[in-house]
């Protein structure tokens, strides 16, 4: 019997241009009856102009690996700089180089700066607070490191899914679900974490799940009890259902623990959470775990356009022509003006070179951490995560 296969689009498909729309490939074919092959410059952006709500940019590195070996010549906005209005990357070049990658460049940037800008939100709200991003389970596995790749970028502390880990070089991290209390039974939560404690690697923190059975005070102190030294902290992952005021569940397990000598076992949540879930438990908790709130963000709805077609400015209606700059002011704002024309004084320029005649420039931009330096200081610069308008 042949074994089922995934839907996945694969490499090659997407390298190759066949992970396209349909339209592109009859502008292809209708170019190359007509000898057509203009060269030309296309520049892709979520809004024309600046209106302060900023976005974190993050699929570069994808892009550069779609578009390395073609003859273009590519700048674009760093992984991990926020952005707002204008271009994010600016294609030069023959149109038929590009034209059937466009769909595949499109959702690189798409989704992925989605997830990070969603991700930079959660950040800000609890920007002292350990955060894991747990949402992994939310989307298709196939993109299940864009997800974490994104939180990471905007400067969360880890993620949970192994294989999203091997392709990243980073470790996932995670202990035990409701799946291994309710394997040993009702009563026995005890027995689980004993078993836990043996089986697990040393490194492994001994963070105990107190929540499946029955009160959470109640598990907690068992947990504790257990334990001993060797718990590291508990997990309280609630269905918001049951809940009530958490808030006020937290509290009282941390007088609990508290009071009967446990001090030092730290207190983490999951669980649906948000930003404002966040901003309200921040000073209650020493971890978060959040899931849907980062890997189920909108993406960015970016669109690729032709501005330029042979030196001569053009654009579609509704759309800005000439070839452009943008700029990050000395206020942290963001500023767009015409290629050739001065800019504000003292401001940066954010649209660096990447690809030159299909060669990748600077590699060292796509390190995870550097662009998470990087996010870290433009949303100190935009105050980003400060304004009602970045708080969704």
């Amino acid at each position: 019997m042949t074994a089922l296969e995934f839907d996945i689009i694969s490499e090659e498909a997407i390298r190759s241009g066949r992970a396209t729309d349909a339209y592109f490939d009859r502008t292809q074919e209708t170019l190359e009856h007509a000898g057509k092959n203009p060269h030309v410059v296309a520049e892709v952006t979520a809004d024309q102009f600046p209106d302060g709500e900023f976005e974190l940019l993050a699929g570069v590195k994808d892009v550069a690996a779609l578009l390395a070996g073609h003859a273009v010549d590519v700048d674009a906005i760093q992984e991990g700089r926020l952005f707002d209005g204008g271009p994010v990357m600016r294609i030069e070049g023959p149109y038929l180089e590009f034209a059937r990658l466009e769909t595949s460049l499109l959702g690189f940037l798409s989704h992925a700066s989605g997830i990070a800008t969603e991700a930079l939100k959660i950040r800000q709200a609890a920007p002292e607070t350990s955060i894991l991003s747990f949402g992994a389970r939310h989307v298709h596995p196939s993109i299940a490191a864009v997800v974490e790749r994104g939180a990471l970028i905007a400067g969360l502390d880890g993620f949970s899914h192994v294989a999203a880990g091997d392709l990243l070089g980073k470790n996932a991290s995670g202990t035990m679900p409701h799946a291994l209390l309710l394997a040993f039974g009702r009563g026995n939560q005890e027995a689980a974490w004993t078993a836990f404690d043996a089986a697990v690697d040393a490194e492994a923190p001994r963070i105990a799940l107190c929540d499946t059975f029955s009160d959470e005070k109640d598990e907690v102190l068992r947990a504790a009890a257990t334990l001993g030294d060797r718990l590291d902290g508990v997990r309280l992952d609630t269905t918001g259902s049951r809940r009530g005021d958490f808030a006020h569940i937290i509290r009282e397990v941390r007088w609990e623990l508290d009071a009967h000598g446990y001090e030092d076992v730290e207190i983490f949540v999951s669980g649906g959470l948000g930003v404002s879930d966040l901003r309200a438990l921040r000073e209650l908790v020493d971890g978060f775990g959040v899931g849907s709130a980062i890997s189920n963000a909108d993406p960015v709805d970016f669109a690729l356009d032709i501005v330029e077609i042979d030196g001569e400015p053009i654009a579609k209606r509704g759309k800005l022509s000439g070839v452009k700059e943008v700029y990050r002011t000395r206020e942290g704002e963001h500023y767009v003006g015409l290629r050739g024309r001065p800019g504000p004084t003292d401001s940066e320029l954010l649209l660096k070179p990447l690809i030159r005649d299909g060669e990748v420039l600077d590699r060292a931009s796509f390190s995870v951490d550097a662009a998470a330096d990087r996010a870290a200081y433009d949303a100190e610069k935009t105050g980003f995560g400060t304004k009602t308008d970045t708080n969704r």
